[in-house]
Formats: C-alpha cells, structure tokens, sequence
C-alpha cells in the first residue's frame, strides 16, 4: 500500500475550492464527475504520484441507489479532510479489513477500482485510509504541478495502536500515528511556506 491522495469534503464543490486555495495559496486544477457515485471533484497536484482531491455531491446527478464514499451523504459543516487513499496492485487480495465492496469505477479516461463500505463510512471514525486501484492511467502526472507536496499525515485516534497495526505494511515516513481523540490532518508543503489541512 502507498499513498495515493488525500480528500476534501464539502457541501458544495466550489465551497471546498474555495476554502482549499485560501488555506494553500495556489488554484486548484480540473476534475471531473463521478456517475456511479453521484459525486464530482477538482484536483491538485501533489507531486507526479499523489493529489488533492475536492469532493461533494453533484446536485445535477441521480442519486446512486447506494452510500456515496467518505461520508457524504450526512456531510455537513465548513469544508474539512475526511479520508486518504491507499493505492494497492491487487485491491481484492490487500483489502483491509472492513474496506467494502470492490467497485468498478470510472471518470472520463480514467478507470479505477475502489473500496467502499456498504454505510460510505470507513473505520476508526473515518481514519481507516480508503483503497484504490488503478486500471489505467494515473491522473496525478496530468495535473500541472504547483509546487505542492504533502509532508506529514497525522492520524490521532483512541485506539491507537490498533490503528497502527493495521496501517503497519505502509513504509511511508510522513504517515503519524498517535493517541486522542479522532482527528486527521495533512501538512503540506507549498511556494508560500507550510499549511496545515484538517
């Protein structure tokens, strides 16, 4: 498992652009909808492997028949982080316990499989990264790159070290893990200094 990209909810689309490029200081580039899941997003360059993602539900689309992912369906409030992605090679031997349903899904040229849980909720409040595989190309290398990176992924949960363990196969030096109660944030690194998503 790697880090694929971190998400931003929000009750409208423009409301998470907006608020993620006054924190950041850079625009946020194109994206696209998402039919399966009534969804649509905006992306932003992490480097030529990793991104941001802005979601929220497309007014304009029917509803799925189903949980929409990371919560959105009982989202509300300011804009905030509500989950981050790992991209694995085989999705359906290296799901986590509690991933979800193995979907087929697609955006534009895009064509990926994606763990969802039946209720959209990931486990350990929202903390238990999502995952994804990649059937085709990686929209990360077609974003123009802002001189964003993200360096520090700090998850605080209750139950810690069972969060930790799970998360054990991930080598990535950016990922914290630590005691409290459920919180998430991301720190990345952009051309105006370090800022801080949560």
């Amino acid at each position: 498992m790697k880090l694929d990209h971190v998400a931003v909810a929000a009750e409208t689309l423009q409301a998470g652009v907006d608020w993620v490029e006054s924190v950041l200081g850079v625009p946020v580039g194109p994206g696209g909808q998402h039919a399966r899941m009534g969804t649509w997003n905006r992306l932003l360059s992490l480097g030529p492997d990793e991104y941001l993602e802005v979601v929220a539900i497309d007014p304009e689309a029917p509803p799925p028949g189903r949980a929409r992912w990371f919560g959105l369906d009982d989202f509300s409030g300011p804009p905030r982080l509500v989950a981050w992605i790992v991209a694995s090679d085989d999705l359906v031997a290296e799901a986590l316990p509690g991933a979800g349903e193995v979907l087929d899904m697609e955006r534009g040229a895009y064509r990926w499989q994606m763990a969802v849980p039946g209720d959209g909720r990931l486990g350990f409040d929202g903390l238990q990264p999502a995952q994804i595989s990649w059937k085709g190309p990686h929209p990360a290398p077609a974003l123009e790159d802002r001189g964003c990176r993200l360096t520090r992924l700090d998850l605080r949960h209750p139950r810690a070290g069972d969060l930790a363990e799970m998360l054990s196969p991930m080598a990535d030096p950016r990922l914290v893990v630590g005691a409290g109660a459920p919180a998430m944030q991301v720190e990345i690194r952009t051309p105006s200094g370090l800022r801080v998503l949560g």
